[in-house]
């Protein structure tokens, strides 16, 4: 497989203000999303803005030739095109991707007291995330809170907390030995001072939903940073957030579909974006890829479409997905830990990511309908594949074809300091995905 060669996109000249204003989108998305559910949530709501209709999943559906539609189940949500001549064997094709990050969730009993009469919050590591970036930043809790009657209520703080860092006086070989923390002890953030019975993180998120702090049953919080998105650097050609992985390819994902609704009732497919819950921890879950979500909506679809069990199976064999995450650009420091052949660029195009053990689902079938879709788009492409003494992460792909048996192919856009706090890519890369998926949506 050879990729298409293209300069990367240094100059000003060269970073088109259509990737400005689309990186610019992508940050008020970001800004809007710092929990799973919100990112959900803000899915639904510019679907329905744009005249998707929302779907429940405990409600009858009505599914027809020329609808759009969208439905969520907690942090996942699926929206879709139906074109106008859909019958019972019309194929899908799908972007994916997931809506978590990496970072910390808030324990039962949160509130507690720390020495020196600090208020603190108990948290859970969530995935991997690179500890030390979350130091010295301001945090807030956000999520979601269901009361006892079953209703929920997204809610997000502001800045509210922060993990602060032992100073230098107190470890004077820090910069020599390393940093070394402690998942327990010295992840726990401040959030207050004074009297502990006035402390109480629970009520402070219950002010937030307007509600009781008695009636809450149960609550998915999770910490997020709160600095907003930025370009940055040389000609403003840099781009810097929190939870790029993976909002960067839920935007893009969203943007493509959204763009393509105007014309996909002559489309061949259902167009359909999807993005889940708990990558980052598996997708082992009833909202993760690993479980029935996709497969529920895609099932439900087809029957509406009038398809048989064995119109389903055509249908499901002649289908697309392309699931998308950020990857590896490679690290000016440490251009050691890459494949010595293959060396994605930030502002050289979303990757084409393979692996031969398929830890991501890319096949040959697969890399040619991308690299189709990317010629098509007029966006460059490159190919990643991991040094074979550092074995690659995964992603929904694989997990999603073998449960439904829907070719799969691995992309993504190449950053750098992937699980980090905050993450960094180029301005124009998130555009080119975005541009790509609208290729693959129209194929």
């Amino acid at each position: 497989m050879t990729a298409q060669t293209f300069p990367a996109q240094t100059a000003a000249s060269a970073v088109p203000e259509e990737a400005r204003a689309h990186a610019e989108a992508l940050g008020a998305f970001i800004a809007a999303a710092p929990s799973s559910y919100h990112a959900a949530e803000e899915v639904a709501r510019r679907a329905e803005a744009a005249g998707f209709t929302r779907l429940v999943e405990d409600a009858a559906w009505a599914i027809t030739p020329g609808g759009r539609y969208a439905v969520v189940r907690d942090g996942s949500v699926i929206a879709f095109n139906v074109p106008d001549a859909a019958g019972p064997t019309t194929p899908f094709t799908i972007v994916g991707a997931h809506t978590d990050s990496t970072g910390f969730k808030l324990k039962p009993k949160p509130t507690t007291r720390g020495a020196g009469g600090w208020w603190q919050a108990g948290v859970e590591v969530y995935g991997g995330p690179l500890l030390n970036s979350w130091l010295d930043r301001e945090l807030e809790l956000a999520g979601r809170i269901v009361t006892h009657d079953g209703t929920e209520h997204l809610v997000r703080t502001g800045p509210m907390l922060r993990i602060p860092q032992l100073a230098i006086h107190l470890d004077r070989g820090v910069n020599d030995h390393g940093l070394t923390l402690d998942k327990q002890r010295h992840t726990q953030p401040v959030w207050g001072l004074g009297d502990a019975q006035s402390a109480d993180i629970l009520a402070a998120l219950a002010a937030d939903a307007g509600i009781d702090p008695a009636s809450i049953g149960g609550y998915d919080v999770v910490l997020a940073d709160t600095q907003p998105a930025r370009a940055f650097g040389a000609d403003q050609a840099l781009f810097a957030s929190a939870r790029l992985d993976n909002l960067l390819s839920a935007h893009a994902g969203l943007t493509a579909l959204l763009a393509r609704a105007a014309d996909a009732g002559t489309s061949r497919g259902v167009e359909m974006f999807a993005a889940f819950d708990h990558e980052e921890i598996g997708s082992a879950s009833r909202s993760g890829a690993a479980g029935p979500f996709l497969e529920d909506v895609l099932v439900r679809i087809a029957t509406s479409l009038g398809a048989t069990a064995e119109e389903r199976a055509r249908a499901f064999a002649a289908s697309l997905h392309v699931s998308s995450d950020v990857g590896h650009a490679v690290h000016p420091n440490y251009p050691e830990r890459h494949d010595p052949a293959n060396h994605p660029v930030a502002g050289g195009g979303p990757i084409l990511k393979i692996n031969a053990n398929q830890r991501y689902a890319t096949d040959a079938h697969g890399a040619a309908a991308w690299n189709a879709a990317c010629a098509t788009a007029g966006v460059p492409t490159q190919e990643f594949v991991s040094n074979n003494t550092l074995p690659c992460g995964s992603t929904i792909g694989p997990i999603s074809a073998t449960r439904l048996g829907i070719r799969t192919v691995d992309v993504g856009v190449p950053i750098l300091s992937m699980h980090s706090a905050r993450e960094l890519t180029a301005v124009v890369d998130p555009w080119y995905l975005a541009r790509a998926m609208k290729a693959v949506l129209a194929r």
